[in-house]
């Protein structure tokens, strides 16, 4: 990138005042909830500026601060390109660096929303059961200081200001992929409420709200030369822009903290985001039809050595494969929501993933797979056992997982796992010997298996993970057929 081209600067007048906090503030929010919410104020106005969180890193600090926290979208679609400048951001902090900014933001009166995208792995939960891990060392921190260091730590001392201060609380709205996530999230509130001051807890259970949504837009991770084209085309400096497909969907449940009446939320349902009383079955639909199917060309598309998910769909044979998934295993597993043709999402589904101007890369879709595996695989094989269905080929899906955490790909290469349980599980996979040892010993992990599913789909995996060692993955699917 040249070094005498200018910053991005605002277009649109100043930063707007703040009404929301994002804790998480990543590519995925960028490219979704931050546009919904900045074209919600330009069509029916209210004071929703973003103040972004980083829990950890400085670096999106850093990078959006000389442009005036204002960046680039740019979506990619099959036949070309649009670029839009956002604009709602206005400013981020970090909470290592100073936590108590932090909370005094979350406090202050004029933020009505808290929203978070920190990842499955950021709730500080048991992915198995759902409950708070209580054992989690970020956790017991958040017990022993006030000043915390967990995405539910800064939400329970915040809102504990925020009682003390006779301020209602903010409504809460995760934007994770996680199953009934509001409920979940409010349930990992409550408990470490609870454990803190059972007050505080009552409180948060009465006058709290939570609702579930479910978000979609695949954003791939930007890379340098990204940013180098960019500049190229607009002539500017952006440092943080993010790149996203057209599609995009946002179902949110319309239950927000009643004391701010119709300045609760933003007017999302003015700019395309459905408001609904249930999210439940959109949740279902797309964590177990998007998310389980990429999860699964993740692995095994990165162990037939593709880079991406649209050079995974390419190859006939991983397409046949994921349209059966569909037909077979995913779309018996649950009730669509009203109204919706699954086979016809599933279509849709394939569309987004083939498309070439989108480079998903398997690599990253496969982080964190310890704590997606409950969420997007399990629950689908877990339901269609209890109906007498067998699942072979998530059933081969993770089995590819449990060959990727061993760190090891088909042809003898390392694998860099990015996962926060990848010591625990390589360790598992190394000390032991047979394919059936290796299998046994994942499935004792119960952090992701409980021991009945375990128990019943054991023997299954040791076959799949001893044909995809043997024949390599085009052969294992073609078999499957």
């Amino acid at each position: 990138m040249p070094a005498d081209l200018p910053n991005l600067t605002r277009k649109k007048g100043p930063a707007p005042k703040a009404g929301i906090v994002h804790l998480g503030l990543g590519a995925f929010f960028r490219a979704h909830g931050a546009v919904y919410i900045e074209e919600a104020m330009e069509k029916s106005g209210g004071d929703w500026g973003i103040v972004g969180v980083s829990l950890q890193s400085p670096t999106m600090r850093d990078q959006l601060a000389p442009q005036e926290f204002v960046y680039t979208a740019q979506e990619l679609g099959p036949k070309g390109e649009t670029l839009r400048q956002v604009e709602i951001i206005t400013g981020v902090l970090v909470a290592r660096e100073d936590p108590e900014a932090v909370l005094a933001t979350m406090a202050s009166e004029n933020i009505r929303i808290v929203s978070l995208t920190v990842t499955e792995k950021g709730y500080c939960h048991d992915p198995a059961t759902g409950r708070l891990n209580r054992q989690h060392p970020d956790i017991l921190k958040d017990l022993d200081y006030e000043l915390p260091v967990s995405a539910p730590g800064f939400l329970v001392r915040a809102l504990q200001r925020r009682k003390a201060a006779g301020l209602p609380p903010f409504t809460v709205l995760t934007c994770d992929n996680l199953p009934e996530n509001g409920r979940l999230v409010k349930g990992i509130v409550l408990e470490l409420a609870g454990l803190i001051d059972p007050d505080l807890a009552s409180w948060i259970e009465a006058d709290g709200r939570f609702p579930a949504t479910m978000v979609d837009r695949i954003v791939p991770a930007t890379k340098p030369e990204d940013i180098e084209a960019l500049a190229a085309k607009t002539g500017f400096k952006d440092a943080a822009p993010v790149l996203h497909e057209p599609f995009r969907q946002w179902v949110v449940e319309d239950e927000f903290v009643e004391a701010y009446g119709k300045d609760a939320r933003p007017d999302l349902g003015a700019v395309g985001v459905q408001m609904v009383a249930n999210v439940t079955a959109y949740e279902h639909m797309k964590l177990r039809m998007l998310n389980g199917t990429h999860s699964s060309l993740a692995y095994l598309g990165y162990l037939a050595g593709y880079e991406t998910i649209s050079e995974t769909v390419a190859d006939p044979i991983l397409a046949d494969f994921v349209k059966a998934l569909w037909r077979r295993e995913i779309i018996p597993s649950f009730t669509p929501p009203e109204g919706v043709d699954l086979a016809a999402y599933a279509d849709a589904l394939f569309e987004r993933y083939a498309n070439p101007s989108i480079r998903h890369r398997t690599w990253q879709i496969a982080m964190d797979g310890s704590q997606k595996l409950p969420q997007r695989i399990l629950g689908t094989v877990r339901d269609n056992l209890a109906a007498g269905r067998q699942c072979p080929g998530l059933g081969t899906a993770i089995a590819a997982w449990m060959i990727y955490v061993g760190g090891v790909d088909l042809k003898g290469n390392p694998i860099d796992v990015r996962d926060p349980l990848a010591a625990k599980l390589k360790d598992l996979s190394d000390a032991a010997q047979t394919p059936g040892e290796k299998v046994a010993a994942l499935l004792s992990v119960d952090q992701i298996f409980d021991a009945k599913l375990a128990s019943q789909i054991r023997l299954d995996l040791e076959a799949s993970y001893i044909l995809l060692k043997a024949d390599g993955v085009q052969k294992v699917l073609t078999d499957l057929g």
